[in-house]
């Protein structure tokens, strides 16, 4: 029986909108909680969050702590937009970040051979959709097969990757083109409390395009395992409701990361040891997060320089993230080096993949 191909990771290329918009979501955060105890907290918290810049598809006030948020007026305070107004700007705004991200991975001489497209995003839908207007705008063929992952949260890469794997298995000749896009920005709540503030301290727009085919170049897609870590199911929650879609992201999540990750490291590691990866591709879901990943596997502080150096840069971005780590380290990748991605999301489940850099 003749053995399955080998399906890689050729490249990633990344975007995201031109407007960093950190410092002035904290100048809003802090008008917003008028408790000065609750302020103070904040602003520790900000500066403890490792994070530097992230960026908006919206542009920020000059005074984000007047009457408006942003510069359009979209998010006014005490009257902040419905989700159906939050969609109409999805669809506005994402098909040319999506765009900007497929330019830029540099397949013009073989948009014609692309043969799937799997699309994930858990921040706008609309039907037709972005998958639709990626093949319109980026030219592919109109006979590609198409995937829409929605709604899995930070972790869906990471199943994008598994899907491409599968279908390049099966599939020698594919040319899977994987695109990962979030407008996190366009689910801003107007609340007065902390750790709901807190949560929207983390997120960000960006958006990875990524190709995957039988090619032995970039990071050999070896194996995937998802763990689910039971009692955990309330700590990420992300369900659509009137005005938008609405996060909690519970302060106990870094514990369950680190407790889930402890038990299974076998598992997840295919019976190897931490002292076995050579390089981590860890979803920064926030420093707290990154932080318990370290602590479980044991691994020194370098261990994850990609991973912070995105979350600094960027924030989380939900399921684009884990691409922009992964694109940090095929940037000068090791040859045989041996790999591991993970990504967190509701449930609590961290989905887990183990890759080798090309070469021997």
């Amino acid at each position: 029986m003749a053995s399955l191909a080998t399906a890689y990771l050729n490249r990633v290329a990344t975007a995201v909108p031109p407007h960093d918009v950190h410092q002035a979501f904290v100048r809003f955060a802090q008008s917003q909680l008028g408790d000065r105890r609750d302020a103070a907290l904040f602003r520790r918290m900000v500066d403890k969050s490792a994070i530097e810049h992230r960026y908006s598809c919206l542009r920020p006030a000059d005074d984000p702590a007047g009457p408006a948020v942003d510069a359009d007026g979209f998010y006014r305070r005490g009257g902040f937009p419905d989700t159906a107004a939050r969609m109409r700007l999805f669809e506005q705004r994402a098909p040319a970040l999506a765009q900007a991200a497929v330019d830029r991975l540099g397949i013009d001489g073989e948009r014609d051979g692309i043969t799937h497209l799997i699309v994930t995003c858990c921040t706008g839908f609309s039907a037709p959709g972005l998958d639709l207007e990626v093949v319109e705008r980026c030219k592919l063929p109109t006979t590609v097969e198409r995937t829409m992952i929605g709604f899995m949260g930070c972790y869906a890469a990471i199943n994008a990757l598994k899907l491409a794997r599968h279908i390049v298995r099966s599939e020698t000749k594919a040319r899977v083109l994987v695109l990962s896009l979030e407008l996190c920005t366009l689910h801003l709540q107007e609340t007065f409390n902390l750790e709901r503030m807190l949560s929207f301290l983390l997120f960000a727009d960006g958006c990875a395009a990524a190709l995957v085919t039988a090619e032995p170049d970039g990071l050999s897609l070896d194996s995937f395992r998802a763990v689910l870590m039971p009692g955990t199911r309330d700590l990420i929650t992300w369900t659509i409701r009137d005005y938008g879609f609405d996060m909690v992201l519970s302060g106990a999540v870094p514990a369950a990361i680190h407790e889930g990750l402890r038990s299974h490291e076998r598992e997840i590691l295919d019976s190897g040891t931490a002292s076995a990866i050579d390089l981590w591709a860890v979803h920064p879901g926030g420093r707290t997060v990154l932080d318990a990943v370290e602590r479980a596997f044991g691994l020194a502080p370098a261990a994850l320089a990609a991973s912070r150096e995105v979350l600094a840069r960027y924030g989380n971005m939900s399921s684009a993230t884990v691409l922009f780590v992964l694109e940090r380290l095929l940037r000068s990748p090791a040859r045989g080096a041996r790999g591991c991605a993970m990504s967190f999301g509701p449930g609590l489940i961290a989905e887990t993949m183990l890759f080798r850099t090309a070469g021997s």
